[in-house]
């Protein structure tokens, strides 16, 4: 038996190992891309791993906001444009987590996410729309399931 046919009969589960483990959102705006910059970065802080993201060793944090140079991370540019030194921008960075994520953002990214859907401004997905002629507002399909009928 192969090592998925193996796995998945051990833990009772179907498809490739490696199926859904990475995703991929278009994302809309710079505003858009800090705000899933600090979901991310707060990913272990969230699962209770760690109590700050700069406590969890393999995070982009130590680089954009402790200012520590990576060999692994090339700098974006949005994140360059937070300032116009190092030492600028990542005080700059480390002042958007003072902001807290709602429940409704983080639902949203979850979404989103999980689909691979575009993040961003309604506008932004609408001149998607317009420019790609592909739908990229997708509209909740189907009702509430009240009851199982056997």
């Amino acid at each position: 038996m192969k090592s998925a046919g193996y796995y998945n009969k051990v833990h009772k589960r179907t498809g490739t190992l490696w199926e859904g483990r990475f995703k991929s959102s278009l994302v809309g705006s710079d505003n858009y891309f800090l705000i899933v910059s600090r979901y991310i970065e707060l990913n272990p802080v969230r699962a209770k791993m760690v109590a700050k993201p700069e406590e969890y060793s393999w995070s982009s944090y130590h680089h954009n906001a402790l200012n520590k140079t990576l060999k692994l991370i090339t700098a974006h540019s949005i994140h360059c444009g937070l300032g116009d030194s190092n030492t600028r921008r990542a005080k700059r960075y480390v002042s958007l987590f003072d902001e807290h994520l709602t429940d409704s953002k983080l639902n949203e990214i979850r979404c989103v996410s999980s689909r691979s859907w575009v993040l961003g401004e309604e506008s932004f997905k609408l001149k998607l729309e317009k420019e790609s002629g592909v739908s990229i507002i997708f509209n909740q399909w189907g009702g509430v399931r009240a009851a199982h009928v056997e």
